[in-house]
């Protein structure tokens, strides 16, 4: 083993080190704010395996969507609502049990997956260095779009089906709408948006 083989195996060690620890830390950690911060330490370190991976399309997507604007929202909210971290406490443990059972069943599927009989590692590894022309975004898109171009657009339906459902439950009818009438605009007089106060000066 190369010098080079030791650095990328050390490397990518500690960003699976960093991914695990953020990851239980968003879980366990008590305030909000911070949960939400250690997800966003994960996503930085879940791209470094991307890019390990020679995946960096999909380690740049992580960082320019999900950090960039999906945290940035979960932050804004978070910060926005206040939330009671003592009933956040109590629900935490209520749920417990139905964590443990949660993560049970995604670590027997973990397992059974990355079993010998699915996975064949002599597969996963790689020849030499990818061509010149090579482009993981295109190989990326022939894939999602011949082999699995029914689950995405099955994606997309349910996506199109969740915005109008939220469109749906926030709608309350025509007179709760803030809606603007330019005749009205127009019309406005100076009298009806000014009006002149005349004060008296404090006398010496």
């Amino acid at each position: 083993m190369n010098l080079a083989q030791i650095f990328t195996d050390l490397v990518f060690f500690s960003f699976a080190a960093i991914l695990v620890g953020s990851a239980l830390m968003t879980i366990i950690s008590r305030n909000p704010v911070r949960s939400a911060l250690f997800l966003v330490l994960a996503f930085f370190a879940a791209t470094g395996l991307w890019i390990l991976l020679e995946v960096e399309f999909l380690g740049l997507i992580l960082i320019l969507v999900y950090v960039g604007a999906v945290m940035t929202l979960f932050l804004f909210v978070v910060m926005t609502l206040n939330i009671d971290v003592e009933e956040q406490r109590s629900s935490f443990v209520r749920y417990l049990p139905f964590a443990i059972v949660i993560v049970a069943m995604l670590v027997i599927l973990m397992v059974y997956v990355i079993s010998p009989g699915h996975l064949n590692p002599s597969e996963l590894t790689t020849t030499g260095g990818q061509p010149v022309n090579y482009s993981n975004t295109t190989e990326l898109g022939m894939v999602l779009y011949t082999d699995y171009a029914y689950p995405f657009e099955l994606a997309g339906i349910l996506l199109l089906v969740a915005i109008i459902a939220a469109i749906s439950l926030t709608f309350h009818g025509k007179g709760n709408n803030k809606t603007q009438n330019p005749d009205q605009q127009i019309l406005i007089r100076r009298e009806d948006r000014i009006r002149m106060v005349k004060m008296q000066g404090d006398k010496k």
